[in-house]
């Protein structure tokens, strides 16, 4: 399993987790960002001059165009887990996740959705989160 890039809709939230690990604790299950979501797009480049060298006394130059690149919105660079640690504890299970967002948001997203009462723990209080109906 790898850590993924959970960004649940109607919040400014992203998580980073294992599926498997923020499904647990969720009565719908959420899906990663970059599932399905890798797409091509198109950038306008300008015309511009580059030297061949370092010093290069006559620069050549660049005609302006289309570039394509890839975009995935659940890219994450490198092996740090950006964001913010918190954990969720639901009395048998208990799991460390990061997020990147407000605490304010991940409160709410978890109150919406929790599938049992949990504890929430960030680096500031701990949060009782309530079973969702």
């Amino acid at each position: 399993m790898t850590v993924q890039k959970f960004s649940p809709t109607g919040f400014e939230l992203d998580i980073y987790a294992e599926a498997a690990n923020l499904n647990y604790f969720l009565n719908t299950e959420i899906l990663p960002a970059s599932d399905g979501a890798v797409v091509n797009k198109t950038a306008t480049v300008k015309a511009h001059t580059r030297r061949q060298y370092v010093g290069d006394p006559t620069p050549i130059n660049i005609s302006g165009g289309d570039r394509t690149y890839m975009y995935d919105p659940g890219r994450k660079v490198g092996n740090a887990l950006p964001g913010e640690p918190f954990i969720l504890d639901d009395g048998v299970e208990k799991r460390q996740m990061t997020f990147a967002g407000n605490v304010v948001d991940l409160h709410a997203f978890l109150i919406s959705d929790a599938k049992a009462e949990l504890k929430l723990y960030t680096t500031g209080a701990r949060y009782v989160i309530p079973k969702s109906t």
